[in-house]
């Protein structure tokens, strides 16, 4: 059997796997610094502290994710977070850089706690 394959995984369900672990408390938000630009790494320090996609006993996973080019170079996304009954919104930016790296420039999370 020859080598592996690596699978591309599109830069934003990358990014909502990278969020998910540090909003569900796998990860540090500082794990995110050379990740982020703008606003979005003071938004994950706001956010990540009460570990809002944390759920007792069930391991939260990216159910859906989407994005949206508004122009060369931006990403706007959104995926849905499910663990066990509760789904919770995460929106987010992504922007390309000068490196050609893509950064979070922005996050959201929305739905109610259950």
């Amino acid at each position: 059997m020859g080598p592996q394959r690596r699978r591309h995984v599109p830069p934003h369900e990358l990014f909502a796997e990278r969020l998910l672990a540090v909003l569900s408390g796998r990860r540090p938000v500082h794990w995110m610094l050379g990740q982020t630009v703008g606003p979005a790494y003071e938004q994950l320090v706001r956010l990540a502290p009460g570990t809002p996609l944390r759920a007792r006993g069930v391991h939260p996973v990216v159910r859906t994710c989407r994005s949206f080019e508004p122009r060369p170079g931006v990403l706007e996304a959104s995926a849905s977070i499910a663990a066990g009954a509760q789904v919770r919104a995460l929106a987010f930016r992504l922007e390309r850089g000068a490196d050609l790296r893509w950064r979070c420039a922005a996050v959201e999370l929305g739905g109610d706690r259950t």
